[in-house]
């Protein structure tokens, strides 16, 4: 088998506690695992595993967090949540969407951010909305 552009094609990823199986879509129209504002017009991935471990970690709900390979059914945009925001650039490699991503398969071995870490995190983001700056440009 010859190698062609397709077998080095760049893999997406998307946290959640949602249980989804190969060939489901994640689409708009969910609640933001960060905020509480309305429901979401964009779906969110990232082609780092370590951004994808945030959006399980942090996710809403009581389900196991997960982390699926993710296939954007239409076109990607960089997220200005992150790249405008905090990292300039897009070292995070994230991304957002206004179509579909179909779940290819799921990450069973990855590392979870240490529990301090975590509450961290979680620390910054409940200043955040203390302050009244928990927003998502939509």
């Amino acid at each position: 088998m010859s190698a062609t552009a397709s077998t080095f094609a760049q893999s997406f990823f998307h946290g959640t506690r949602a249980d989804l199986k190969p060939g489901d879509l994640i689409a708009v129209g969910h609640q933001s695992n960060f905020t509480d504002v309305a429901p979401l017009s964009w779906v969110y991935c990232s082609a780092t595993l370590d951004a994808a471990i945030w959006g399980a970690e942090l996710a809403a709900g009581s389900g196991r967090e997960r982390i699926y390979v993710v296939e954007p059914t239409g076109p990607i945009f960089d997220d200005p949540n992150v790249t405008d925001k905090k990292f300039p650039g897009n070292p995070t490699l994230s991304y957002r969407s206004r179509d579909p991503l179909r779940v290819i398969g799921e990450v069973i071995n990855w590392q979870a951010h240490s529990p301090e870490r975590l509450q961290q995190m979680k620390d910054g983001l409940a200043a955040l909305k203390a302050a009244g700056r928990d927003l998502i440009i939509d």
